[in-house]
């Protein structure tokens, strides 16, 4: 067996795919509905939408910690969110099996990797979002008036971020970010990695704040 079949063979059952399922979804994107009667390409084909679907392939689902990595269609997303709970301290636990915990209350679902339906995954998106709204002031209403930068959501989330620490009202958001990134940086610059890095920083900020109580 080639390596791209056993590949193929893995998201299947990575995915939870019934054989009904799978094979319909091969017929989808080849034209076939055995693995075995594929080309190589038509196998990376299938192989690549199966990524965009979740599947982690082995050596792929760690971190460099050796964690594993969450796995899923959503799972992506869902972590993302969970992470700027983190960062404006309004989640305290910011480790995987808490998100799975969440995603579990939810909607009964025991494991990202089984969140398949949109509507589940929606349920869960929408509930993180509602609450980094109402107790981290996120706002997540499309601006039409704001440049493109403006309404991504790690522009919102920072922006946030930036309201809750303490001693800071008199300070702005671009000298800060700038300071951070140590670049005169614009808007139409910022990268999704600029944004981690100024996440990140200004939630060891505000975590630093409620863990010392400082107030200023």
């Amino acid at each position: 067996m080639s390596s791209s079949i056993a590949a193929l063979h893995v998201a299947k059952k990575q995915l939870g795919l019934d054989d009904d399922t799978y094979r319909a979804k091969l017929a989808r994107i080849t034209g076939k509905t055995s693995a075995k009667d594929m080309t190589e390409a038509e196998r990376q084909k299938v192989l690549t939408v199966f990524r965009n679907e979740g599947f982690a392939p082995a050596g792929a689902d760690r971190r460099r910690d050796g964690r594993q990595k969450l796995s899923g269609r959503y799972a992506g997303k869902l972590q993302a969110l969970w992470i700027a709970g983190w960062n404006l301290g309004i989640v305290r636990d910011r480790d995987d099996a808490a998100l799975i915990a969440f995603v579990k209350r939810q909607t009964g679902i025991d494991h990202t990797r089984f969140l398949h339906h949109a509507d589940d995954a929606a349920r869960v998106i929408e509930a993180l979002k509602n609450w980094l709204t109402r107790e981290g002031g996120v706002g997540w209403r499309r601006d039409r008036l704001a440049p493109s930068w403006g309404n991504e959501p790690e522009y919102r989330i920072a922006q946030a971020q930036f309201a809750r620490i303490k001693g800071w009202k008199e300070k702005q958001f671009w000298v800060e970010v700038r300071a951070i990134l140590r670049t005169p940086i614009t808007g139409d610059q910022m990268t999704r990695d600029n944004w981690i890095t100024v996440m990140n920083e200004l939630g060891r900020i505000i975590r630093d704040q409620q863990h010392t109580g400082r107030s200023d």
